[in-house]
């Protein structure tokens, strides 16, 4: 007889409906996704940074550090999408 992981069932079921409902809400409410998502980003850079910096830096230092490079890579693919189709905008 073989084992279910009711668990695991569960787990990637509630899993894809977040992302079901996230997906939902996309078009409805862009900025607050957007800005939430570069926040969860962020948790993986700003410690990047603050190893690299060898302990030189302040974590709030760490952490402007990298919601600016995350500005400043949203702007570069802003204006890149706004100089290759002019039209749409």
């Amino acid at each position: 007889m073989r084992r279910v992981n009711l668990e695991y069932k569960f787990f990637v079921k509630d899993v894809v409906q977040a992302i079901l409902f996230v997906w939902s809400r996309w078009c409805k409410q862009k900025l607050s996704l957007v800005i939430f998502i570069g926040l969860c980003l962020n948790l993986v850079i700003a410690p990047v940074v603050y190893a690299a910096a060898d302990g030189n830096l302040e974590r709030r230092s760490a952490w402007a550090i990298g919601i600016l490079g995350f500005v400043t890579l949203a702007l570069i693919i802003y204006l890149f999408d706004v100089i290759f189709r002019p039209e749409r905008y």
